[in-house]
């Protein structure tokens, strides 16, 4: 089955709104591929800036997380309805940062991926192993638990129009890359977990990125492996430099 790749940007807390409007402008012709989808997700206050920046153009916007209740007392949340409304349509849910530093569940990503397929927007998982547990052995049953958990009661439907994100975290902004060969392995084993929980023909519709400090130079042969329809990119889709990855093939 030929998936369609998708090339997403994760501009973590960089970027003010006027930078945005700036960036986007310069980016906007070296992006131009309608055979890739390119997702740029910024911050919360850039989301505004960045829609319409990018309108009339091949460029979608996502957001960087998203909290599972619609409303309420959640002082410095975002909700889903507040997304969508915006014109937001991809979500990244689940960041090894956000899950290390803001101490996020898998039970509270479940809840959100349910939530975000609720409102029509496409979550973006992440998923990653630490060095210490590459090193151990562990890489694909801690990943295998981290997609069985987040994926608990979605439906096959859903889960075919998601996009999974493998980002080994000893490759983020470390400079450290996994091998074309190490990335497919994950990426491989997600898509058979997939498989298992659900059936070969929604495994196979997935989109599956990798991330951890893919650039211009990488990209090509990390995106030639038949598992990795593309990937999740930071420090370097903060530069013009995100065109090259986005056309590399």
């Amino acid at each position: 089955m030929s998936r369609r790749r998708i090339i997403a940007g994760n501009w973590k807390m960089n970027m003010t709104p006027a930078e945005t409007t700036a960036f986007i402008a310069k980016l906007r012709p070296l992006v131009e591929n309608n055979d890739v989808d390119v997702v740029l997700c910024v911050p919360a206050i850039d989301i505004i800036p960045a829609i319409t920046a990018s309108r009339g153009t091949n460029i979608e916007i996502g957001a960087q997380n998203m909290h599972f209740e619609e409303s309420g007392a959640y002082t410095g949340e975002i909700s889903p309805n507040m997304l969508t409304d915006a014109g937001v349509k991809y979500v990244i849910l689940g960041h090894s940062e956000r899950r290390e530093y803001n101490h996020e569940t898998d039970a509270e990503l479940n809840k959100k991926v349910k939530k975000a397929f609720e409102h029509g927007l496409t979550p973006i998982l992440c998923c990653g192993e630490t060095l210490d547990q590459r090193n151990k052995g562990i890489t694909l049953d801690w990943i295998r638990m981290q997609i069985k958990s987040d994926l608990e009661g979605i439906s096959a439907e859903n889960v075919e129009e998601m996009v999974v994100a493998y980002e080994p975290i000893w490759a983020i902004g470390t400079g450290e890359t996994a091998t074309a060969e190490e990335a497919e392995e994950v990426c491989k084993a997600i898509r058979n977990c997939i498989a298992e929980m659900y059936d070969e023909d929604t495994a196979e519709k997935v989109r599956i990125q990798y991330g951890g400090s893919v650039n211009a130079g990488n990209a090509a042969e990390l995106f030639s492996q038949p598992d990795i329809d593309g990937g999740l990119v930071g420090g370097a889709s903060l530069k013009p430099d995100f065109g090259k990855i986005v056309n590399c093939s």
